[in-house]
């Protein structure tokens, strides 16, 4: 009788750690892996747009001429810069997005409305869901790698 209860209580605990598991909760970085550095920071609980600094995407924007008139070149035209990086997190998650949507000839104002939701989702996830034919793994590391390019050559320049 107490091995039979000893079981039962087993398995109910083991049937637990995977449901628990795919929530996302804890550090094993739950979400299919298509989560994306450029995507998560230390602050990842900050809305307001705004970096550790108190800087916006758009006040960065605003202080780099070089990277906004790069970034306006991949939106479409009479796109206003500042409106398309309000509700980013940080500048590298707006510059790949713009890399994307460029890239894989996604509306931006769809993907940005996938990324910063509600609910908000990765960008990989994003590309999955607007483009599903796409490799959203490696759409979404190329335009981090984009963006990381062009935010390094802003700041030598």
């Amino acid at each position: 009788m107490k091995s039979r209860i000893l079981i039962i209580a087993l398995s109910v605990a083991l049937l637990g750690i995977p449901l628990y598991a795919q929530h996302g909760h804890g550090g094993g970085g739950g979400g299919g892996g298509t989560g994306h550095s450029m995507n998560s920071n230390s602050n990842s609980h900050n809305n307001s747009g705004k970096d550790s600094k108190g800087s916006s995407v758009s006040d960065h924007l605003e202080d780099n001429t070089k990277l906004a008139s790069k970034l306006q070149s991949l939106l479409p035209p009479g796109t206003n810069l500042q409106q398309a990086a309000q509700g980013f997190k940080n500048l590298g998650q707006f510059v790949a997005a713009v890399h994307v949507s460029h890239n894989l000839g996604i509306p931006f104002d769809q993907l940005k409305a996938k990324m910063i939701g509600p609910p908000k989702e990765s960008l990989g996830d994003a590309i999955h869901a607007l483009k599903p034919t796409a490799n959203a793994k490696e759409e979404a590391k190329k335009g981090e790698k984009q963006a990381k390019h062009d935010m390094d050559d802003s700041k030598t320049s």
